[in-house]
């Protein structure tokens, strides 16, 4: 759980990620940015930073901030009321992203996991993603992602986002961010 005071440092570190990258955001968006730290406390670790454009019934538009070597826990967006899980394309717009899912183990993986949290993750399919490059995750598939050394912005396109109804292998994780 996020105190006020470290809600806004990273509020502004994230700012400064979307300056730099020429993303300009506005006063209500700066205002909307979300800091989840999963529970953990541990967000130069694990964590995302997100602003949501856009989420209706049908389709969902986000920008996801890493910070370096920032981790988003492995999950699943699973099936709701009858419909399938969230479909998403993630495009890196600045750094390089390394993204996980089901698929033949990629040897020699760029990810580094802390070893305390080294069981939490076991689909090893690197996909790795350049500014400009996409890939698109397809339902009920199980992934993670993590950005290189100086961070990675991703536009996210996607269906309808539930995302406190996303499933994540780590039991000790808390999606919805919580502040002191």
């Amino acid at each position: 759980m996020l105190s006020k005071e470290e809600y806004n440092y990273y509020k502004k570190k994230v700012l400064n990620f979307f300056d730099e990258s020429n993303i300009i955001l506005s006063e209500k968006e700066k205002e909307n940015i979300e800091i989840a730290d999963f529970g953990l406390e541990r967000l130069n670790e694990f964590g995302l930073q997100l602003i949501e454009y856009i989420n209706t019934e049908r389709v969902c538009s986000k920008d996801l901030v890493l910070f370096p070597k920032q981790i988003c826990p492995e999950h699943i967006h699973p099936d709701i009321g009858g419909l399938p899980g969230k479909e998403e394309t993630f495009r890196c717009r600045y750094g390089q992203v390394y993204l996980y899912i089901n698929g033949k183990f990629t040897p020699d993986p760029k990810a580094s996991i802390p070893k305390d949290k080294k069981k939490y993750f076991t689909v090893w399919h690197e996909i790795s993603l350049h500014p400009g490059e996409q890939f698109t995750i397809p339902p009920n598939t199980l992934h993670w992602f993590q950005s290189g050394k100086e961070g990675a912005i991703i536009s996210e396109f996607s269906t309808k986002s539930t995302d406190e109804n996303d499933i994540f292998t780590d039991p000790h994780i808390q999606r919805i961010p919580k502040i002191k």
